[in-house]
């Protein structure tokens, strides 16, 4: 079982000031409250304010659609030409008059079919020298030629009741009268097609419309308020309960469970908050067993530095070089777990610089390994180095050094019994690898991602490390991922670990000021 981790940090975000905010219920009323009005404000410019522009541009496509009707009728002869202008002339309640011309100056004309629909058509009660001077004027506007005239129609009343008195048909009236007037070629010679039709006011129409917008809106804004109130509470009932929940997880109750409803985004976020919500137990798990480790491995060399300077004190004769050794080795012991906590402080905080040279890494893999000779010849320990062809990298050397020593302690702390240790060099392509392979007890695959944390111990027992602190992975992942280097372990269990790391290789040739500049 392996894992690889990236060398790229995570970088906090801090948080924001505090801003008003505005309630759910609030928010929805005015989105629903905007949305409505624009919808009314919508309708009402084409339905009322606009509807006289509608109307005057459907009249007109009405009476273009009349004049090529029957202007494709007149080759179809008198019957069929009849036909057609009578149904357009009732349907739309328009004018029609027909001329054949002399010529294309409409020097004479000749009515050949007239209709009148309306009694108040303006057109119908034209003479011939006025038909004539609207020929002329389509002519000259390339065949077409429209005309729109304000009417006064007057009173209509009907005389002669029973009762002696009259009665009022309609009032007075003003009314628009369009004439159209189009000059068509056809086979049999050129035609002149006349046609009118009268714009009834819409000004009532348009004052019934701008009441009932009125009515409508005092209508659906009050049903948009009620609208938003029962939408926000289904809304928010999830993010109300889970509110709750992270109060209850703020305060170190890590066994809380969110939960989100029918919402899938309120799942959703349910599900990040509980799985947030565990890695806050583990990582207060884990701080716990770091105060009580440091607290241990800080009290252990202490005591043994305070019992042999009081035996020395004491007992006479007892100031030997072997006690001092050992005030020396536990002085030493603590000073480099004291050391360790200082760099891997450095090393979360981003803090730790890193003084980049060009250095041979298989030379100082090689000088690594004579300072375990101790470890080789007094404790029955194999430590043995594996290399391809030598290569340089470009690094901090005292960083790089402090991976491998981390790496090859954590080896020799978990050594099976035949305490072998091997490490390795391996050039793939423009990278070199650097693995540590031991024989130990190896590593549940669950347990692999946590090894990295500090003082994790897979066996949750603390034990007094044989070379080092307890804090090297830890500090190995600080110094890699400060470089984005690749790192990771294979292991399986029973048969033991293999911890390794990749780093590019230098070129060839590097010019000095990018050596300098770190590159």
């Amino acid at each position: 079982m392996g894992i690889v981790m990236s060398g790229k940090k995570n970088r906090s975000v801090s948080s924001c000031p505090h801003k008003p905010t505005m309630r759910m219920t609030l928010k929805l009323f005015a989105y629903l409250g905007i949305f409505t009005v624009i919808a009314l404000v919508v309708v009402w410019l084409f339905q009322v304010a606009f509807m006289n522009v509608f109307y005057k541009k459907t009249k007109l496509g009405e009476l273009e659609e009349a004049e090529q009707a029957i202007a494709a009728a007149i080759d179809d002869g008198n019957e069929r030409l009849q036909n057609v202008a009578y149904q357009y002339a009732i349907d739309y309640s328009m004018c029609v008059r027909i001329f054949r011309l002399d010529s294309e100056e409409a020097n004479d004309l000749e009515e050949i079919l007239s209709l009148r629909v309306s009694r108040d058509s303006l057109l119908a009660g034209l003479d011939k020298n006025s038909c004539r001077s609207y020929c002329r004027k389509a002519i000259a506007q390339n065949g077409i030629y429209v005309r729109s005239t304000d009417l006064q129609i007057p009173e209509r009343r009907i005389e002669g009741q029973p009762d002696g008195e009259e009665s009022i048909i309609s009032k007075e009236r003003t009314v628009t009268n369009t004439i159209y007037v189009a000059v068509e070629r056809q086979d049999a010679g050129v035609y002149a097609i006349l046609l009118d039709s009268q714009l009834t006011p819409l000004s009532a129409t348009v004052i019934t419309l701008q009441q009932q917008f009125i009515w409508i809106m005092m209508i659906l804004l009050p049903l948009a308020l009620l609208l938003a109130i029962a939408m926000s509470g289904r809304l928010t009932r999830p993010i109300v309960r889970m509110n709750a929940e992270a109060r209850q997880l703020a305060s170190g109750d890590y066994t809380v469970r969110f939960s989100g409803g029918s919402y899938r985004e309120a799942e959703e976020l349910a599900e990040s908050l509980n799985y947030a919500a565990s890695e806050l137990a583990k990582t207060d798990n884990l701080q716990r067993e770091l105060l009580a480790n440091v607290s241990h491995d800080l009290r252990t060399p202490l005591t043994m530095i305070v019992g042999y300077a009081e035996v020395m004190r004491d007992i006479p004769g007892e100031s030997t070089p072997e006690n001092i050794q050992v005030i020396i080795d536990e002085s030493q012991r603590l000073s480099s777990l004291v050391n360790d906590l200082l760099d891997l402080s450095r090393l979360r905080a981003g803090t730790r610089k890193m003084e980049n040279e060009r250095f041979n890494l298989t030379d100082t893999v090689r000088d690594v390994m004579l300072r375990y000779e101790k470890l080789t010849e007094h404790d029955g320990y194999r430590i043995e180095f594996i290399a391809d062809t030598p290569v340089d990298i470009i690094a901090d050397r005292t960083s790089i050094l402090q991976v491998i020593y981390n790496l090859i302690n954590n080896a020799i702390n978990y050594a099976g019994k035949d305490k072998y240790v091997c490490v390795r060099q391996q050039n793939i392509g423009d990278h070199v690898r650097i693995s540590v392979e031991d024989h130990g007890a190896g590593i549940a695959p669950e347990d692999i991602p946590m090894i990295w944390d500090r003082y994790y111990k897979v066996d949750r027992v603390h034990r007094r490390a044989m070379v080092g602190t307890g804090l090297g992975l830890a500090i190995v992942k600080g110094v890699l991922e400060l470089y984005g280097d690749a790192y990771g372990v294979e292991s399986k269990l029973g048969e033991g670990s293999t911890f390794w790391f990749d780093l590019p290789v230098a070129p060839t040739e590097l010019r000095a000021e990018e050596v300098l500049d770190g590159k």
